[in-house]
């Protein structure tokens, strides 16, 4: 009796005529969100590197602030020119094996970053790791929206969360084993993209399997809703704008924030990368919860949240003592990296059928907003100082506001 019925239940009900037969919902596997998760830990503790020598690098060839903030537009712009194109094409041809093969240009650049003795050298290298992130985010954001199950916040929260933590492990290797051991010991990181690689072509085994008349299915139906033409091109502008105040924050951080230490407090240079490194981890910790809360409240309401929540901090950091700058630092941390997973499910229930377009423009203009702040907080603080960059960018969250424009994208749950 109880096999009929549980064979009854897994039968699917008739669908009224003239309707397309819904698709199927699915588990979410844990298995291929953990391995992209790992996929990006290795893919971003080793573009983390970057940023984490520039001490050294500044040092040995001799650079001033906007040189080291050109570093970082190399890497960040070549990504951001890259991506969306990278998106656009996968969308209609999906690619499952250009994960693994797109760690190879990272492999590359690290090797290259290893030995270079010019500025030139080091912009190009940084260029090369670029490259392997416009390759490796659009189609990893895909497979993990396909791996969710339907609870798309957790799933890019879990792929997100990854690149945090690789993020925050990144300087705490570059103080602790490369800047002691010299640049060369760069070339043992790369190995990172070997396994990277490895762990990539399972996962785009199991991408490929899932390519077929089901995933056809799937992406004619997610085209079916949406937000009609304009309204959706004016909605993506706002969330640009919030990618905007997070991300150009964020890099006054990341670039430039063990400068700050050091000039401010007279921290060492590892003292400062273990600061840099709590701060990376309150990312993390933030992008997880983001992407758990953002399911449980919605997109819109964690926007709100984390991006203009995070005003009164950043207001305060650039009068505070060293204590409550790593106070401030992890709660400013927290508060804005959990918007990022809602921001991009937002946007791709703005524009379904569009995961890749819409995960290229969002990573790639993140990380262009990255550089080109990095760039421009360079020449600033080579004008007005350090500090002055950091009461500037005090104020951007502010920006926050325009969440208020937003509409609620989401369906009311069913009652079970």
């Amino acid at each position: 009796m109880q096999k009929t019925a549980t064979a009854d239940a897994a039968m699917p009900a008739a669908n009224p005529p003239g309707t397309a037969a819904p698709v199927p919902a699915q588990a979410v596997v844990f298995p291929i969100l953990i391995s992209l998760s790992f996929s990006h830990l290795l893919n971003d503790l080793m573009q983390s590197l970057i940023p984490a020598l520039y001490p050294m690098l500044k040092q040995q060839l001799h650079l001033d602030f906007a040189q080291v903030g050109m570093i970082t537009l190399a890497f960040q712009l070549t990504a951001s020119l890259l991506q969306p194109t990278i998106g656009i094409y996968t969308d209609r041809r999906p690619q499952p094996y250009s994960l693994a093969i797109g760690m190879g240009s990272t492999l590359i650049g690290l090797i290259l970053l290893s030995t270079a003795d010019e500025y030139a050298t080091v912009l190009l290298a940084a260029a090369l790791v670029g490259t392997g992130s416009a390759v490796f985010h659009p189609e990893a954001s895909r497979v993990a929206r396909m791996a969710s199950g339907g609870r798309y916040g957790i799933a890019q929260a879990l792929f997100q969360v990854g690149g945090n933590l690789g993020g925050a492990v990144g300087p705490l290797l570059a103080a602790f084993i490369v800047l002691p051991r010299g640049q060369g010991a760069i070339a043992w990181v790369s190995l990172a993209a070997l396994l990277a690689m490895a762990v990539l072509t399972r996962v785009g085994m199991w991408y490929a399997a899932r390519l077929g008349p089901s995933h056809t299915a799937a992406r004619a139906a997610a085209g079916a809703t949406g937000v009609p033409g304009t309204r959706a091109i004016f909605f993506v502008f706002v969330l640009m704008l919030l990618v905007f105040s997070k991300n150009v924050y964020s890099s006054s951080l990341t670039s430039f924030f063990t400068f700050y230490l050091i000039e401010r407090f007279q921290l060492s240079v590892q003292d400062a990368q273990v600061q840099l490194f709590i701060f990376m981890a309150a990312i993390a910790v933030g992008t997880l919860a983001g992407g758990v809360l953002s399911d449980r409240i919605g997109r819109r309401p964690m926007i709100w949240i984390s991006i203009l929540g995070a005003l009164p901090f950043t207001l305060a950091l650039p009068y505070a003592n060293l204590f409550w700058t790593a106070v401030l630092t992890i709660i400013i941390g927290m508060l804005m990296a959990s918007a990022f997973p809602a921001i991009l499910v937002y946007a791709h229930e703005l524009l379904p059928g569009r995961v890749g377009l819409v995960s290229g423009v969002f990573f790639g203009f993140a990380f262009g907003l990255g550089g080109l702040g990095a760039a421009a907080m360079g020449w600033i603080a080579d004008a007005h100082g350090i500090a002055f960059v950091y009461q500037l960018c005090s104020y951007l969250p502010a920006i926050g506001l325009v969440a208020w424009l937003l509409p609620n994208l989401e369906k009311p749950k069913p009652a079970a």
